[in-house]
């Protein structure tokens, strides 16, 4: 993937991206080779309104009147989109015309597949037709279902972008996503794939975060760096028995929400915030760094993106866990680490307007391989 332009007559894609960190939407603007090499040609990002991302954040549990609720939150969700889209178009100087799909994942609220009757479900808030009409776009969404219906996990959908853009011949490489939850791909020197979410990664430590602080996110760690490791805090943490599934598996805010923590502190009174931070953070680090050792042992270098990436303790204990392998943000690549994900779903915009598959079975567990999303044209 370059940052540079290059073929201007190159197919065009918007990719946009929020994700469960809640900490707003990243867009970008992505030319595509026709051999599928992207070309990321713009970055437009914007936080969530405080009243947005609270009714995204309750909208993650059960309440009061939901379905309306979600409704509407749809509707602010793409109103935001539309904010970036439009931005993205005027400083790229490019027109709606001159783009051929976007990606909008959409804001996920609820993922139990396979799970009550066997293929359960998975829930993206979205309004891909508003849209199409508030752009002028064609709108690809909805890309976790059909993988489910197949019998997969849904998620995550990232590690097969990850291979085209950080995979190299005769070596075996991993890319960690740490948004709300961290996932793991895995480039096997072979040429093989294997993904899957490693566990909670920025959820938990932005709501102790802003429970205590009223910041909404530990910026590069600073708080957490004060604190110390609670050991017996620690411990409790990783019995969770999702730490010790084998994959395919993900996860997300369904599992890993306050009171999943709350219910670990109640034993574990009188703890110092910042030593729950502290704690946090090393429950990430270890959780990914182990998996790292059990699925790639053969893996020397680790590429991390999403909003962790920005978290200088986070990535200074993920190093201290992993001696033998380079830690090292995707920027050290070329590619900002919050711009990784959007262009991911620039090129499955682009995959399903193909009629190509954008799952990998070896990733999801689905049967085979799907053609991912719907197409709401202009």
């Amino acid at each position: 993937m370059t940052t540079a332009p290059g073929n201007p007559d190159a197919p065009l894609f918007i990719g946009l991206m929020s994700g469960t960190s809640l900490d707003g939407v990243d867009g970008v603007l992505v030319a595509f080779s026709p051999e599928g090499k992207a070309e990321l040609r713009q970055h437009a990002s914007s936080p969530f309104t405080d009243d947005l991302r609270a009714e995204l954040l309750a909208l993650n549990t059960s309440g009061t009147d939901e379905l309306h609720r979600s409704a509407l939150a749809a509707n602010g969700l793409v109103r935001t989109y539309a904010r970036i889209v439009q931005e993205l178009l005027a400083q790229a100087g490019v027109a709606p015309s001159d783009v051929a799909a976007m990606g909008a994942h959409g804001q996920t609220v609820r993922h139990r597949p396979r799970e009550f009757d066997g293929t359960g479900y998975t829930l993206q808030l979205n309004n891909p037709a508003l849209l199409a009409e508030l752009t002028g776009i064609t709108v690809v969404a909805d890309f976790r279902t059909r993988d489910v219906a197949a019998g997969g996990q849904g998620a995550p959908l990232v590690p097969a972008f990850h291979a085209g853009v950080f995979g190299r011949s005769g070596e075996t490489v991993a890319v960690l996503n740490l948004g709300g939850i961290a996932n793991l791909s895995i480039l096997r020197a072979d040429g093989g794939v294997l993904g899957f979410d490693c566990g909670p990664a920025n959820a938990l430590m932005d709501f102790w975060c802003h429970e205590h602080t009223g910041q909404w996110f530990d910026a590069r760690g600073d708080w957490a760096a004060q604190g110390r490791v609670v050991q017996p805090l620690l411990g409790a943490l990783l019995e969770d028995p999702y730490f010790r599934l084998e994959p395919p598996k993900s996860t997300g805010r369904d599992l890993f929400h306050p009171e999943w923590l709350r219910t670990r502190l109640a034993t574990h009174g009188g703890l110092d915030a910042s030593d729950v931070q502290a704690t946090l953070a090393e429950l990430t680090a270890i959780s990914c760094a182990d998996d790292l050792k059990r699925h790639a042992p053969d893996a020397r270098e680790l590429i991390v993106c999403g909003g962790g990436a920005l978290n200088d303790h986070l990535m200074r204990r993920l190093q201290a866990h992993l001696p033998g392998v380079t830690v090292q943000s995707s920027l050290a690549h070329g590619i900002d680490p919050q711009q990784v994900e959007a262009a991911a779903f620039a090129w499955l915009a682009r995959q399903c307007l193909l009629g190509l598959p954008g799952n990998l079975a070896s990733v999801t567990g689905a049967r085979g391989a799907r053609v991912l999303g719907a197409i709401h044209p202009v």
